[in-house]
């Protein structure tokens, strides 16, 4: 039976860009079209870095009034974002000057300071399961706090980003649980903020709005909102505010033995899980917790993606060097010789070195292997070392699962680069499913979906993105080379090698 057209406005903001995307859902199958795009300037004053809040509320009201003179019948909004960020709002409702961005340099010491003067790096991990990293929402209300930041001090409520923007829509002010899980506040185990970590940082619970999970109203488009869009009162919905959970939700898997991976300049290499894995060799590993749909944990690494490509890419451009296409680039690495360099991409030397060509070359020669030079032989070390990396933590990962893992799903951006694709499924022994890109939208809008009762569980909503999307499939091609480049890798990155059956 055919079933009515359905649309759902998807609000997706990037820590440099923006969008808003209606998608359409009708007969199981969804379609999208994007509606506005636009940049997300970050604003330097002070000594501090700071997000432009109503900059993005602006732009998110013209895509409101763009759909109200298209006509286009919207069932409800959902909102997704980056992590870790936040808004100070006084006891008036009224927001207390732009939120710090986490690139603030507020935060490069209070890592340090806080695992020296307030609390010890295990007690912080056994409560929250997150990952360590500087401009965690932990460390920036700790600076904040040092320094005495008055937005900070007036505060009656703190927002996520997500939850701001939603309040500045609805005027209701709540806590969606997949944004809040990236703060390092949370306790995993109680799916609400610990009062140990709050207490940490001069919090209390009321500080925080209530706690949300996807698929729940958070409430109407104000009646100042429907004003200034010629909208009615549409529902906005608690999605997967986090945009990682979001496109999580929406990998296109057949079942639960897979691994995702998620592709861009940062890659996310992680397994989902029913309940949070904090244990001493997590900890050891460095692994995180974040919150996923259905209470379900995004057991999770960081790892440094196409950084280091984009960043050499650049600096050839930027040298006035040709054939930097990136299907020049793909084609040039696939025929240089493989294995011949190998860097561990995450290391600290590649986070933002004035060249990156230079630091690349610069690791081969401290760890004793032949210098890349041309474009060709740098995108090849690059691509192989980072196939390498997958295979390292795609190794970890299966230790952790509570099921075997026969499928990696590539998401993002990165899904689209077929060199690497083959090249991490015969390096990680298992078969790789590509696509789709665009995961972070389509779980936004099928999230949105699932809340208006027009696809049942997680399985469906993911039977229906897999019969929406395309997508491409690498078999596995192992050999004894990438078993002896593993050793190779294993001994640069300073990790005893991984066993694969």
């Amino acid at each position: 039976m055919m079933t009515e057209n359905k649309n759902f406005l998807a609000i997706d903001l990037g820590a440099t860009s923006g969008r808003t995307i209606v998608g359409t859902f009708a007969d199981g199958k969804v379609e999208m079209q994007e509606l506005t795009r636009f940049e997300n300037h970050l604003i330097e004053t002070g000594g501090h870095v700071y997000w432009d809040i109503f900059t993005l509320y602006r732009e998110i009201l013209d895509s409101l009034r763009l759909v109200a003179q298209r006509g286009i019948q919207i069932e409800s909004i959902g909102i997704d974002t980056w992590g870790v960020d936040f808004v100070c709002v006084g006891d008036d409702g009224a927001l207390l000057r732009n939120p710090l961005a986490y690139r603030d340099p507020h935060t490069f010491a209070a890592l340090d300071d806080y695992l020296t003067n307030v609390s010890s790096r295990e007690e912080v991990y056994n409560i929250t399961g997150i990952e360590f990293m500087n401009f965690n929402s932990l460390f920036q209300l700790h600076a904040m706090r040092r320094e005495g930041n008055s937005a900070l001090k007036n505060a009656a409520k703190i927002l996520f980003m997500p939850d701001a923007l939603a309040y500045l829509l609805t005027g209701e002010m709540v806590c969606e649980y997949t944004i809040a899980s990236t703060s390092q506040l949370l306790d995993p185990r109680t799916k609400d903020f610990s009062p140990k970590m709050l207490a940490s940082v001069g919090l209390t619970r009321e500080k925080f709005g209530r706690m949300v999970f996807s698929g729940e109203k958070i409430g109407s488009l104000t009646p100042e909102i429907q004003r200034l869009t010629g909208l009615g009162a549409i529902p906005v919905v608690a999605v997967a505010s986090h945009d990682t959970a979001s496109a999580i939700a929406a990998v296109p898997a057949q079942n639960e033995n897979f691994a995702y991976l998620s592709s861009g300049t940062w890659s996310l290499m992680g397994i989902e899980l029913k309940n949070a894995a904090i244990t001493p060799r997590s900890y050891d590993l460095n692994f995180t917790n974040e919150g996923g749909i259905d209470g379900t944990t995004c057991f999770l690494k960081n790892i440094c993606g196409m950084w280091l490509y984009e960043r050499c890419r650049k600096e050839w451009k930027d040298g006035g060097i040709d054939g930097l296409s990136h299907a020049e680039l793909l084609a040039a690495a696939e025929s240089a010789t493989p294995f011949r360099s190998i860097v561990n991409p995450d290391d600290a030397t590649f986070a933002n070195p004035p060249s990156m060509v230079e630091a690349i070359q610069a690791f081969c020669r401290k760890t004793g292997q032949p210098t890349p030079e041309t474009t060709a032989e740098i995108c090849r070390c690059i691509f192989d070392s980072l196939a390498l990396r997958y295979r390292q933590v795609f190794a970890w990962l299966k230790e952790f699962s509570p099921v075997p893992i026969d499928t990696l799903h590539i998401i993002g951006g990165g899904s689209q680069n077929a060199l690497l694709n083959q090249m991490t499924a015969d390096a990680c022994h298992v078969a790789v499913v590509a696509g789709p890109q665009e995961c972070t939208s389509l779980g936004n809008i099928m999230l949105q979906a699932r809340a208006a009762q027009l696809v049942g569980d997680i399985w469906e909503m993911r039977r229906c993105i897999a019969e929406t999307s395309t997508m491409q499939r690498f078999e596995p091609h192992p050999t004894e080379d990438w078993d002896a480049a593993f050793e190779k890798f294993s001994v640069i990155s300073q990790a005893p090698p991984q066993a694969f059956s």
